[in-house]
């Protein structure tokens, strides 16, 4: 009986204790949000202002002193993410209409399921809103792969923007841009013609940056603005086959370019970049022709896969010369192909200008490689310091058939003594990086011997080599539960440890 009484005391204590640590967690909340209320108005809303919008109108239960600090917030994110168009047609009028900010800092309107009918009525009247406030940043994107939108003319006069991102927008022809604050413009999924991109740029003369993502239909791109340095060029939007062919660019002050993606046959030609600093180039290009019907014919291929190798040839090496100056370049896969090509057609080393990047990036798919293609390349950089090779392991990317011709008859124990004749003097940092999209424990036999062919190589070459790093990323393989990348990755860098080498003590690095 006393024992049991003590357990009812001891019980009677922990329920005390719990109680007592409630009300504490209840009162130190209270106490936390009493504190922040505290602050001065103007830094709650700038609080408020950097939450999702319907988070910073939630924030009007919290008390009296909240009720209306929302009103006063200069960023607005609203997302349509559901089919309820009605609801957020009301939330958005809502918060709107009850908006005391005279500036607005940022504007981001994702209309995803709004009809076509729903769109130009509210969302030109949001627009006009933001104008009418000067807004700075907007961002103005949907996901509706069936439509595309047209700008509100009342967007063109908007002078206090600084940032623009369009995502499947036309441009009005009646619309008159004069965003004469605009410093970075991105346009997606969009459709423009010669004179659209007259206007755009004649109407922006402080632009900085210009990144259009899956673009078509203009064939020039002139930028006569020495404020622009930095220009993106990402995927051909639903190509024309038979008038989308070729872009010329002419850009003198441009000092960043990027061009990228799937262009299918799309040949943009630099005409002026004479002030590069910096090139990406690791587009891909479509070689065969029967894609335009959604067949593979072997004999379409057969015909037409040369004259597009031709073509890419001539384009691959007037970029060379055209970007040898360039202290920085990222290349892929088509520039290796090129080069492969060279020594079977008759083209001697000497028409690959020596370039003068000191920051070298190869893309390079393994199941494609071979030692010519990275030969080439080294050998028309002899300034590299650092050279960069991103590598991706996948089943995917074979060569078409025209390719696979040349492919098949290198002998890369020759072009391994050609090249090893050339001095490499200055190359200090190799960093081998690798994109697996399988499983190396069943899948990396061969991968591994042409890995391991590669790596030997540049250690012969590199007579100052300082560091040899290769990268994996740690992670646990879904079919052979365990991290095969990681281990076979660390195998190799044990492996070439015991390999001949120019440089006197170079430092192996495995990364995860």
């Amino acid at each position: 009986m006393d024992s049991l009484k003590e357990g009812d005391s001891r019980s009677s204590n922990l329920g005390e204790s719990t109680s007592k640590k409630r009300k504490g967690g209840v009162s130190g909340v209270e106490e936390t949000l009493d504190r922040v209320s505290q602050l001065p108005d103007a830094l709650l809303v700038q609080i408020l202002s950097l939450l999702p919008t319907k988070d910073a109108v939630a924030s009007c239960v919290l008390s009296k002193r909240w009720c209306y600090l929302w009103y006063s917030i200069y960023n607005f994110l609203f997302i349509n993410s559901d089919y309820r168009t009605e609801n957020f047609i009301y939330f958005v009028d809502h918060v709107l209409a009850h908006c005391t900010s005279s500036n607005i800092k940022k504007f981001q309107l994702n209309f995803d399921y709004m009809t076509r009918w729903n769109f130009d009525l509210e969302t030109i009247r949001w627009i006009s809103f933001a104008v009418e406030r000067k807004v700075e940043d907007v961002i103005l994107c949907s996901d509706d792969e069936e439509l595309t939108y047209k700008l509100p003319l009342s967007m063109g006069t908007c002078s206090s923007l600084i940032t623009l991102n369009l995502s499947r927008w036309v441009f009005d022809k009646r619309l008159a841009i004069a965003w004469n604050s605009l410093k970075s413009l991105k346009l997606d999924l969009i459709s423009l013609d010669d004179d659209d991109i007259v206007n755009l740029l004649s109407g922006c003369p402080a632009m900085e940056t210009l990144e259009l993502f899956f673009f078509r239909g203009f064939r020039r791109l002139e930028i006569t603005s020495s404020n622009l340095k930095r220009l993106t060029l990402a995927g051909h939007w639903r190509p024309d086959f038979e008038n989308d062919t070729s872009l010329e660019i002419m850009a003198p002050y441009l000092q960043h370019l990027e061009i990228s993606g799937n262009l299918y046959n799309l040949m943009c030609r630099l005409v002026n970049v004479s002030s590069l600093v910096n090139a990406k180039l690791t587009f891909n290009i479509t070689c065969i022709k029967s894609i335009q019907s959604g067949e593979y014919d072997n004999d379409v291929e057969e015909a037409t896969c040369g004259d597009y190798h031709q073509v890419l040839r001539t384009l691959v090496q007037d970029y060379l010369h055209k970007l040898s100056y360039a202290t920085e370049l990222s290349i892929g896969t088509c520039f290796r192909e090129v080069l492969c090509a060279s020594q079977f057609e008759g083209v001697p080393w000497v028409l690959i200008p020596d370039l003068k990047c000191k920051y070298l990036t190869l893309e390079l798919h393994i199941g494609n490689f071979n030692l010519h293609g990275l030969a080439g390349l080294l050998r028309a950089s002899p300034n590299a310091e650092t050279l960069n090779i991103d590598i991706a392991i996948t089943l995917f990317g074979s060569p078409c058939r025209f390719e696979s011709k040349y492919l098949g008859k290198v002998d890369n124990a020759n072009i391994e003594r050609r090249i090893s004749s050339f001095p490499f003097p200055n190359l200090k940092i190799v960093k081998i990086g690798i994109s697996v999209e399988m499983c190396l424990k069943y899948n990396f036999a061969w991968q591994f011997k042409k890995l391991f062919e590669l790596s030997k190589f540049l250690l012969k070459i590199a007579t100052v080599l300082e560091k040899f790093i290769i990268t994996s990323e740690r992670r646990k393989c879904r079919r052979c539960s365990m991290n095969c990348e990681s281990r076979l990755l660390s195998q190799l860098t044990e492996k070439l440890l015991r390999c001949a080498r120019s440089s006197a003590n170079p430092v192996f690095i495995f990364q995860e």
